[in-house]
């Protein structure tokens, strides 16, 4: 049975993550423009096994096809200014998944995007974990891999800086 899971981060604005983020996973606190999106997309995925071995589920294993799916997504979502799971020409995760290589049974995608100090690893994966849909996805023991895809920028028309973040999560 195919199992597809995906949902829309919403743009809520919480209270700036802790540092302690940055204790266990390096880069959790700094904002893109000072990082860059490969250290954000390493610490996005430390964050979230994180929260995993916190509920006592199998960490995610980093999956290159996935990363390479979730990172082309979030490159099109600032580049054509839209925030959506399908993209206007109709891609949606499986078939990013599915092109980028990743033979899926279950795939499940997060998003989100956020500027200022809420363009960093701790927020976004602090909101997606404040979220239960998200939060569901994360910490959702079928899936088994993880690929983390981030750009610069917003995909918001008029909006400067920040980042967006795609997550894609799987099972083979």
């Amino acid at each position: 049975m195919v199992a597809a899971l995906a949902l829309t981060a919403l743009i809520a604005v919480p209270a700036p993550p802790a540092r302690a983020a940055e204790a266990t996973c390096p880069g959790a606190s700094a904002r893109v423009a000072q990082a860059g999106p490969a250290e954000q997309e390493r610490a996005i995925r430390c964050l979230v096994n994180r929260e995993r071995d916190r509920r006592d589920l199998p960490r995610l294993r980093a999956d290159e096809r996935l990363a390479s799916a979730a990172a082309g997504h979030s490159r099109d979502m600032v580049r054509r200014g839209f925030f959506d799971h399908t993209s206007p020409g109709g891609s949606t995760p499986a078939r990013r998944a599915r092109r980028a290589g990743y033979p899926w049974r279950s795939i499940g995608e997060t998003i989100a995007w956020g500027s200022g100090p809420y363009a960093t690893a701790a927020s976004t994966v602090e909101r997606w974990i404040d979220s239960p849909g998200h939060r569901e996805i994360l910490l959702h023991p079928g899936l088994r891999e993880i690929g983390v895809g981030v750009a610069v920028g917003a995909p918001v028309a008029g909006q400067r800086g920040g980042a967006t973040a795609t997550a894609l999560l799987g099972r083979r």
